[in-house]
């Protein structure tokens, strides 16, 4: 098998508060992690001066273990590999810092606003149908908000309900708004509930399209993107996690409309980590979505590899996302499913696994142990990323 020596990544991270130069500190993190338990040495690069979106080399290196040994005659094998990565951070977090930019209350309202569009959509029922843990992820931030809105009303009406004065609510309302703030909203940040709900918004917004500072974006992060494939390389890795997947697909679709030969002659790896694709391809209007994920699946030089994890309630295990986006006659994506406690220690496992946003955030996040699974070697070792298609492969030369 040829070894990659020259790479490009465009990668699309999740829904987080993390710009460019955050994500490459933690992919740089990561990155050390995974080298110290494969035994490979690694050099992250500074950031680009000025470059957009942001980019910055890697370069992993090692030894090919029996590279010595060869029979009489035979041509010596390289004793040594070396890999260059250009990693492209195609962060989305100016968009969540502006849907996380109001103040409380406007936020809880557009968050349930989103959830009474889904809901209309048929979005719910969909995730339901394919993927029930999926939908009660999309149900609990709401329910649970729903209830504490509740219990705030009972309090704030107690007084009337047990026959006492009108009067007694000028204490009651107050007492009850404080329950709201300092005890409910505290506790609701556990589970991340305010952040749920920017979520569920950008969800509506890269389902229907109908907003004109996301459409614009992708427009010019699709001519960004461009770009970057302009780089000479032996392969072209897109990954994606979460969120991420939905930026990457309009991306990739509309650079696919305008030029429907762009990838002509490269080797392409689509790589889909915790996708959430079908979190915004389910509501009846994501017709411009379903369509560029068609565009992706008909390339004949994009492989597509969904990464799918067992325990990670935030994915559509085992969804063929191809199909159910409408392109049932389309090339299928290559499912690749992983166990978390697989990559990380019992002790590190037991810590997590009821945190189901970390459990969630494993697919680019460093390993404890050699697993069927690792990010940085996806992206930046020197076996194609299509290897991980096939969890009997080695992940680096032997």
């Amino acid at each position: 098998m040829r070894l990659i020596k020259k790479r490009v990544v465009l990668h699309f991270p999740g829904f987080e508060p993390l710009d460019g130069a955050a994500h490459r500190a933690r992919y740089e993190r990561s990155a050390r992690q995974s080298s110290a338990v494969w035994g490979y040495s690694l050099e992250v690069g500074t950031p680009d001066g000025g470059s957009d979106p942001l980019s910055f080399e890697v370069t992993t290196s090692g030894e090919v273990p029996g590279a010595a040994e060869m029979a009489p005659g035979e041509d010596p094998a390289p004793a040594t590999w070396q890999t260059k990565s250009r990693i492209h951070m195609v962060d989305h977090d100016m968009f969540v810092r502006r849907l996380r930019s109001g103040n409380t209350l406007s936020q809880i309202a557009a968050g349930f606003r989103s959830c009474a569009q889904i809901m209309l959509e048929g979005g719910m029922r969909g995730y339901f149908r394919h993927a029930w843990r999926f939908g009660l992820f999309f149900l609990f931030p709401f329910l649970l908000t729903a209830l504490a809105i509740a219990l705030t009303a009972q309090i704030a009406v107690a007084p009337y309900s047990l026959g006492f004065s009108p009067w007694h609510m000028l204490w009651s309302g107050p007492l009850a708004l404080c329950f709201f703030i300092f005890a409910f909203l505290p506790f609701s940040e556990r589970f991340h509930t305010l952040h749920l709900f920017a979520d569920w918004n950008m969800a509506v917004a890269l389902g229907r399209m109908h907003r004109a500072d996301f459409n614009d974006w992708l427009e010019e992060r699709a001519s960004a993107v461009r770009k970057a494939l302009d780089e000479e390389a032996d392969e072209y890795v897109i990954s994606s996690h979460s969120m991420g997947s939905n930026v990457a697909a309009h991306v990739i679709g509309i650079l696919l409309e305008r030029e429907p030969e762009i990838f002509k002659g490269k080797r392409v790896v689509f790589a889909s980590l915790g996708s959430a694709i079908l979190q915004c391809a389910l509501l009846s209007s994501a017709n411009l979505l379903r369509a560029r994920v068609g565009l992706i699946a008909r390339c004949p030089e994009i492989s597509w590899l969904d990464v799918q994890c067992l325990t990670d309630s935030i994915n559509f295990y085992k969804v063929p996302v191809v199909a159910v986006c409408g392109h049932p006659d389309a090339r299928p994506a290559k499912m690749l499913l992983i166990r978390v406690k697989q990559m990380l220690t019992r002790e590190h496992y037991r810590k997590i696994r009821k945190d189901q946003l970390r459990v969630h955030r494993q697919y680019v996040l460093g390993p404890d142990l050699k697993a069927p699974f690792d990010f940085t070697l996806m992206t930046s070792g020197p076996m194609p990323a299509s290897v991980f298609a096939y969890p009997e492969q080695d992940r680096l030369p032997a």
